[in-house]
């Protein structure tokens, strides 16, 4: 039985992965700060939803109490370990840069040292499209150079990626950094988009649409995420022995180790994602129209290519209908 050790799992992303494992009958021991970056007892609520099943244990602790966390990875030796949990949220890294240091550069650096002991056969990290940064050719793939972030959050990440291929070099531990696109769908966070907006919606609120409303974004929903993750578990990446890497593919010719992107291969204009939130709640939005934030990014857009390439499989729910399952559970979950 393949047991997987999950950092952030009350988080978005971290909940339903935990939830996809512990469904396949894996073991999983979740390991989450439960930080007040956003409201904690959004976080209780999923994982009230994991705690009491078959094979699911928790600890609560902080990414940078390296003691905690050693205690907790070498007392239930995992197979694979899901790296999640960190400081999100772009623009609160203009505000809070620290926090992206600690827990980022910090948190990752003791999850890495907790992988290399415990000599597991995958090690799995969450990166993101932000590292993309300033580049403009589109859509990304895994093989462009990302050396022009915009933002401390992006930098910090584009920074795990660097010393992840360290580690998986110099440990032989195999790596796999996955990129992810925007993520939306039931259970998100509160500060992300899909969220805020439908919530102002249906108190009458404005929204404030960035760079007065040309954003695109790669929209995608959040149990396609999941699956990639999953299958991705069974694509280790291994060194090259003659440091040939096949075309297209971001495996590293001098270790086990690989970028991944995780998207839904669909710019799509905020607008539309707007005009869906309108649709699916039989409310018009008041639109506040402003100029492009710092660090922000007009567009992203995923080559999930690779993604198809190593596991079959990419991201396929529309963005319509994935707005639409995202309503049903928020007008289920949220008072007006």
């Amino acid at each position: 039985m393949t047991r997987v050790f999950i950092t952030g799992t009350a988080g978005f992303i971290g909940f339903h992965l935990a939830d996809l494992l512990l469904a396949e009958g894996m073991t999983v021991h979740g390991y989450d700060g439960m930080t007040d970056y956003y409201d904690v007892s959004l976080k209780r609520r999923r994982l009230a939803q994991l705690e009491g099943r078959a094979g699911f244990a928790m600890t609560e602790a902080m990414l940078e109490d390296n003691d905690a966390l050693s205690q907790a990875v070498d007392g239930f030796r995992p197979d694979i370990i899901v790296h999640l949990a960190a400081q999100a949220g772009v623009r609160y890294s203009l505000d809070n840069p620290r926090a992206y240091v600690d827990s980022n550069l910090v948190g990752t650096f003791n999850v890495m040292e907790a992988a290399r002991r415990q000599s597991v056969r995958h090690l799995m990290m969450a990166s993101t499209s932000s590292v993309y940064g300033a580049n403009t050719e589109m859509p990304f793939t895994e093989t462009q150079k990302a050396d022009l972030p915009l933002t401390i959050y992006a930098a910090t990440k584009k920074a795990t990626e660097a010393m992840g291929h360290a580690y998986a070099h110099l440990h032989d531990l195999p790596t796999t950094m996955f990129r992810f696109f925007t993520v939306y769908g039931p259970w998100g966070r509160p500060d992300m988009a899909p969220i805020k907006f439908a919530s102002r919606i249906v108190r009458g609120e404005p929204i404030d649409i960035y760079n007065h409303g040309d954003m695109y974004r790669d929209f995608t929903y959040v149990t396609d995420l999941v699956r990639g993750i999953r299958l991705l578990m069974d694509a280790v990446p291994e060194r090259p022995a003659d440091g040939r890497v096949p075309e297209g593919d971001s495996l590293s010719p001098v270790a086990p180790f690989r970028v991944v992107n995780i998207g839904n291969s669909e710019k799509v204009r905020l607008l539309d994602f707007i005009d869906a939130l309108e649709s699916e709640l039989g409310t018009p939005a008041i639109r506040n129209y402003m100029d492009m934030q710092p660090g922000d990014v007009p567009a992203t857009w995923a080559d999930a290519s690779l993604l198809q390439r190593l596991t079959g499989y990419r991201p396929k729910t529309p963005m319509r209908e994935g707005v639409a399952r995202f309503v049903d559970w928020f007008q289920a979950n949220h008072a007006s």
